[in-house]
């Protein structure tokens, strides 16, 4: 794969991009030749900042970015530009391998698709255009197996709940048929206090009762014997 460390070099040489080359971005260049890359990203935005509309500071602050596996910030670099004005193939190409260094596989399929578009014998570019679209391809499969995966487990959690549930429910129910059994058992009827008086007086009378009737049988029997011995 062709990568985004052209970019010093392509973009420095496109008169129709490049705005005024400041001596930040020659000292950024340098430093960039020796491979002192933060040194070099350091330079690339200074100049950034004196002159906001310099693509050639962008451009090669994304190759600073990019040569320190900052991907991100590569990325941003580039997009800050992207609005000024027509763009060569190459910007898209190096935008879509940024994309690619962070899996954003469907932002790097738009801009490979861009860059074919632009240039279509870039074989580079068609062969990161395939790759990229078959790492989408792949992604969006695998994000939709991990749905499938989920609603199968939700759907075997409800299953198991509901199995669940209908154990539960012929013990509620047989529950539900003791306790009224079990209520009858232990309880007992109440008695007011004007009906256990009453009990007491039926008591009371029918002992009552009991003496007399014991009292009228002992006389009876006295007077039995005293007839028998008067005569």
């Amino acid at each position: 794969m062709k990568r985004l460390l052209t970019i010093l070099l392509i973009f420095c040489a496109l008169p129709a991009l490049a705005q005024v080359d400041r001596g930040e971005v020659r000292a950024g260049n340098r430093k960039f030749r020796k491979d002192r890359f933060k040194e070099a990203e350091i330079d690339y935005r200074k100049a950034a900042l004196k002159d906001s509309l310099s693509v050639t500071a962008e451009y090669n602050l994304a190759s600073a970015l990019y040569r320190q596996q900052d991907y991100a910030g590569a990325a941003k670099a580039l997009a800050t530009v992207k609005d000024m004005g027509t763009l060569p193939a190459e910007y898209y190409f190096n935008t879509g391998d940024a994309a690619l260094q962070q899996k954003d596989y469907a932002a790097a399929v738009e801009a490979f698709r861009q860059a074919l578009l632009l240039d279509p014998a870039d074989l580079d570019a068609k062969e990161n255009y395939i790759y990229a679209k078959k790492m989408l391809e792949n992604q969006q499969q695998q994000g939709g197996d991990d749905n499938q995966q989920d609603q199968q487990q939700d759907q075997d959690q409800k299953e198991q709940e509901q199995q669940q549930d209908q154990q539960k429910q012929p013990n509620q129910e047989e529950e539900q048929q003791q306790k009224p059994q079990d209520r009858n058992q232990d309880q007992q009827p109440e008695i007011s206090p004007q009906q256990a008086q009453q009990m007491l007086r039926a008591i009371q009378a029918k002992e009552r009762e009991t003496q007399d009737k014991v009292n009228q049988e002992k006389a009876a029997l006295l007077k039995s014997r005293q007839k028998e011995k008067n005569w």
